[in-house]
């Protein structure tokens, strides 16, 4: 009977333990902002990006040092413009992008930082972004020349 007592409550403790973690699991993935969908009411009025410039020429540095530079647009397009995913052509560049949607006549920045560490010579490197823009994918490039030490 004690045996049977003490294993009902372990049962208990445990579907609580459950219960809990998959409770926590659940607001930790409603808390966590991934890319936004483009959605077809999206696309009815699509956003349209009007970049200041598309290419960087970070010109020579030494390899170990980190490039970063701020693409500015802006949306000249008849809707909010939505970035829903930014890819890099390599691990060594990362970039960051609005996460909110950008209204018509309204600026935006992107970043793209780049780390030379273990390259040499002549490098480009790109960052595509996708959007509820026409046509859905633009590419901004980073490039230069990396010297050794």
């Amino acid at each position: 009977m004690v045996q049977t007592i003490s294993y009902l409550q372990n049962l208990r403790w445990s579907r609580l333990l459950l219960n809990v973690g998959m409770a926590f699991t659940v607001w930790l993935a409603a808390c966590q902002r991934g890319p936004k969908e483009i959605t077809p009411e999206l696309l009815e009025k699509p956003g349209a990006f009007k970049f200041d410039t598309t290419v960087y020429d970070f010109g020579e540095i030494i390899q170990g040092q980190k490039v970063r530079h701020v693409f500015r647009f802006k949306n000249v397009g008849a809707g909010d413009l939505v970035i829903s995913d930014a890819k890099t052509s390599c691990g060594c560049t990362v970039s960051e992008y609005p996460k909110e949607p950008v209204p018509p006549g309204k600026e935006g920045e992107v970043v793209v930082e780049f780390n030379s560490e273990n390259k040499q010579g002549q490098v480009s490197k790109t960052v595509t972004l996708f959007a509820n823009t026409i046509p859905n994918e633009t590419e901004l490039k980073i490039k230069g020349t990396i010297r050794l030490p």
